[in-house]
Parts: C-alpha cells; structure tokens; sequence
C-alpha cells in the first residue's frame, strides 16, 4: 500500500514556540475554570469579585455541566 506523496507527518520539533505557548495558556485557562473556586477572582478583580459573581457562577455551572466535581 503507497503513501500518498502529499501526505507529510509534522515532527514535535517542528511545531512553532507560539503554539506550544498558547497551548499551555489554554490549559491554564482550563484548569482555572475546572479547578478554582470564587476566591480566584478576589486577588484579580478586588471588591469588584463581588460585583463580578456571576464569572464565577458562569464557570461553577459549566463545571457541572462538565460533571467536575467542585463541592
């Protein structure tokens, strides 16, 4: 069976930096909105976090919806 000749495997080594650091910006992203609780918000956002509650309830909610537990 012939490979087709266009078909080309991409080497880990030859994927951009750029890529692998927006993929780990993502992941992080991710974690911090499986993982963290309303308390995350309060060093970002000050006493706006309160006011801004519904980010947390936004995520906490999709956590459910992504059956991760989170209390």
């Amino acid at each position: 069976m012939e490979r087709n000749p266009v078909e080309r495997r991409i080497s880990l080594g030859e994927i951009p930096l750029w890529s692998w650091l927006m993929g780990a910006l993502l992941l992080a992203m991710l974690f911090a909105l499986l993982s963290a609780s309303g308390a995350l918000l309060a060093p970002l956002l000050g006493q706006a976090a309160e006011v801004a509650d519904y980010l947390h309830e936004f995520a906490h909610d999709g956590r459910h919806l992504l059956a991760v537990p989170c209390h």
